[in-house]
Parts: C-alpha cells; sequence; structure tokens
C-alpha cells in the first residue's frame, strides 16, 4: 500500500469508533498469554489501542497495561470502557513514554499501520532489553467453507490482506518488523495461530464488517453495495441465515525478541 493511502485507510476509525467498540472481537487470551512468554514482566504497552479490544484481554491476563492511541475519538471509546487504564495520545512513531519503560509492547490489529522506519527505534527505544515486540490479528478462518465463500462475495475491502491464516502468513512473515540498522536489535521472527471465534448474527456480522478500514474509506454508494452482497450471502446461507452463530476465527501473533 503506498503511503497516502496507508495514511487515510489508518486514519480512518475514528469516524466509526463507537460501532468499532460494539462490534470489533476481542482476542484470544491464549495468543496474548504467547506473545508475552518470553517478555520479562508484565509491563505492557498496547500500542495503536483503539477503542481498548487487546487492552482489555491484557489486563484480563494480569498485565499492568499502558494503553497508546492517536486517534482521539478511538481513545475517548476506550477511556470509557476501560476508565482504570493508563490511556495516552500518541503514536508508534512518536511514543509518549520514557526508555526502557516497559517489558513488552503489543499491537491488536494495528502493526501494519506504522511506519517501521520510525516506529521501529521509538519501540526498541522504550523496550527493556529482553523485552517483547508482538503484533497480534484477529482472522478468519476460511478453511471453513462458508467462511471462503464470505471471502469471495465481500471482496478485499472486507476481508482482504492479513484477514485469512493464509494471507495473514505471507504478509506477516517478515513485513512489519523494525527496519534497516534497528532491526539488529531484534532477534528472528515467531508465528504462531490460536483458535478463536466471535458470536455474531447476520446484521452484526455485516456491521462488524463495515468497520474495516477499506469499506470506511469507500464511496458511500459502493460500500452499501458491498454491504448488501454480504448481507444477502450471509441470508442464504444455513449456518449464518437465523439468529446467532459463532465466526470460526484465529488470532494469529508475530513476535520478536530485543536484544
Amino acid at each position: 500500500m503506498e503511503q497516502d493511502d496507508r495514511l487515510l485507510h489508518a486514519s480512518s476509525f475514528g469516524a466509526a469508533a463507537t460501532a468499532y467498540a460494539e462490534h470489533r472481537p476481542d482476542y484470544a487470551r491464549a495468543a496474548v498469554r504467547w506473545a508475552l512468554e518470553p517478555a520479562p514482566g508484565f509491563r505492557v504497552l498496547d500500542l495503536g489501542a483503539g477503542t481498548g479490544k487487546l487492552t482489555a484481554t491484557l489486563v484480563a491476563v494480569g498485565a499492568d497495561v499502558t494503553a497508546v492511541e492517536p486517534d482521539s475519538a478511538m481513545l475517548t471509546e476506550l477511556r470509557r470502557a476501560l476508565p482504570d487504564v493508563r490511556a495516552r495520545p500518541g503514536s508508534a512513531e512518536a511514543i509518549p513514554l520514557p526508555d526502557a519503560s516497559v517489558d513488552a509492547v503489543l499491537a491488536g490489529n494495528a502493526m501494519h499501520w506504522f511506519d517501521m522506519a520510525l516506529a521501529g527505534p521509538e519501540i526498541a527505544r522504550v523496550l527493556v532489553p529482553g523485552g517483547i515486540l508482538a503484533g497480534l490479528w484477529n482472522v478468519m478462518d476460511d478453511r471453513v467453507d462458508w467462511v471462503a465463500g464470505l471471502a469471495q462475495v465481500s471482496g478485499s475491502a472486507a476481508i482482504g490482506p492479513r484477514d485469512t491464516p493464509t494471507s495473514w502468513r505471507a504478509e506477516t512473515a517478515d513485513a512489519h518488523l523494525p527496519k534497516t540498522d534497528v532491526a539488529a536489535r531484534f532477534g528472528a521472527p515467531e508465528q504462531a495461530e490460536f483458535p478463536h471465534g466471535q458470536r455474531r448474527t447476520a446484521d452484526s456480522l455485516v456491521a462488524t464488517l463495515a468497520t474495516r478500514a477499506g469499506m470506511l474509506v469507500m464511496p458511500e454508494q459502493e460500500q452499501e453495495a458491498t454491504l448488501g452482497r454480504i448481507r444477502a450471502f450471509l441470508t442464504s446461507r444455513p449456518e449464518t441465515a437465523d439468529g446467532e452463530f459463532t465466526v470460526p476465527m484465529l488470532t494469529c501473533v508475530l513476535r520478536v525478541r530485543r536484544l
């Protein structure tokens, strides 16, 4: 993605902050525990924290969390949901924390928006030696037939790069790690995948997919047509037509250790 497009997509979420908070899934606790497993302690920075979906899971597993988020509307939702968590405005490229102040930096569905040429040195700065950098992504499991069909009718704006297991493995194998000389401060990357799921109805799954960046920047008429195709598909499938169902997902993790 070109730099201008990346910035446009990355800045699109604030306009849908309330819907994002309502409809986006949390993260599998097993995935979060694995991400933190080699960290030297439990001081964790949730970077690009959004409305606090990952922050809440970090709190649940006992981490001492500081959340940093650049969008004021998203930060407002996070503070509303998690009033006891330290939440500060800031970005991956300008982290408002002291040197060597956290044991782990985690990012939930956010690391692909970072400018790692700038964010890499900042992340290395705030991490202690031996600290962990981990990106987590919730992806839909297209090994399930109806999910594969949904991906086909949705188009890449709704279910795109990193949104299914195969594409996630390819897109994140080494693409979102610290660049240039900063890479020498980090070890080899590791990937892992953990089962997850989200209870949805056809309507609420449509609402979830409407919070994807590609959908948010889409012209209104095209967005309505895309969401209409998705809704028609879901109401045509026996797995998703009536009442609640579980969307089969994986929480996928890419982690590296600061040397």
